[in-house]
């Protein structure tokens, strides 16, 4: 049997405390896991101009009835006046999709 589950991407700066960001998402019950990926370089399009920085990718696994507080919440934490929130609807194993809904659980 498979469940559902969401990924929310977002991107902080290379220098960002990215642990802090993931232990107060996963303290509040927003999220069952962060990752932080290594630093990487990004280019966009930023108040017309193009922008380099170099960032760090993050992968926060959840689930959909979480997202409202999940994105409230890093609204207030991230550093960015407007932080990428990107949902990725999926699909986990029985298993990893239970503890995913259990640690998900408010309490």
């Amino acid at each position: 049997m498979m469940m559902e589950c969401v990924i929310v991407l977002t991107t902080i700066p290379a220098e960002a405390n990215g642990a802090a960001l993931a232990d107060a998402l996963i303290a509040e019950r927003l999220a069952a896991c962060v990752s932080i990926a290594a630093p990487m370089e990004s280019t966009y399009r930023w108040k017309g101009a193009i922008t380099h920085d170099t960032e760090r990718q993050i992968v926060i696994k959840t689930v959909a009835d979480r997202l409202p507080a999940l994105e409230a919440r890093l609204r207030e934490l991230h550093p960015y006046e407007v932080p990428e929130f990107l949902v990725l609807q999926a699909t986990a194993s029985e298993p990893y999709g239970r503890w995913v809904l259990d640690e998900t659980i408010v309490q």
